[in-house]
């Protein structure tokens, strides 16, 4: 899975991924206004061992963390040399939450995670429902809890979103999904 694509390139993808499946096919109801109103930061990373991932992680969560809301509300740290194989991206997943408690940006900050093998651990590999965090592209979206809160606030029933994405996906299926051209279906 590592790609020779340059970062603008990888952005792109991403951001298209972005606005066809997150935005398109209504996963998630709170992106369309941090992307229309481009306070999404995307950040492409060369870094391929865990370590080092860690610390642009960390540079990351602070750099958010210290940014104007208004300007940054939320971050993609795409990372397309480093955990392409799922199962030590999930594992991964514990040092990320780590290093949120170790900065004290815990409650402040949380860490999202969308891999293009994506399986959540009650489902088959090849259940559609794991397309909803499907992505081109290894990413830890970094959110404000303040932004979720105020979009959970806005939204009703926000219970809900999980459940109708997985009806939604697996009525799309995995011919609907590769028409989208955004990823890997298995």
């Amino acid at each position: 899975m590592p790609t020779t694509q340059p970062a603008a390139q990888v952005i792109a993808e991403t951001s298209d991924w972005i606005d066809r499946v997150v935005i398109g096919l209504g996963l998630c109801p709170f992106a369309k206004a941090v992307q229309t109103r481009q306070l999404v930061r995307y950040v492409v990373t060369l870094a391929t061992t865990e370590a080092e991932l860690l610390a642009v992680l960390e540079a990351e969560l602070e750099a958010l963390a210290a940014a104007d809301a208004r300007l940054v509300d939320t971050t993609l740290l795409i990372h397309p040399h480093a955990l392409a194989d799922f199962l030590d991206y999930n594992d991964f997943l514990h040092d990320a939450d780590d290093k949120l408690v170790e900065l004290e940006l815990e409650g402040e900050l949380q860490i999202a995670s969308f891999h293009p093998d994506y399986c959540f651990a009650d489902a088959p590999t090849d259940d559609p429902a794991n397309y909803s965090n499907r992505s081109p592209y290894p990413i830890l979206h970094l959110l404000r809890e303040e932004s979720i809160d105020r979009a959970v606030m806005a939204f009703p029933q926000p219970e809900a979103i999980y459940e109708n994405n997985m009806r939604a996906l697996r009525r799309l299926g995995v011919k609907g999904w590769d028409a989208l051209e955004v990823g890997p279906s298995q």
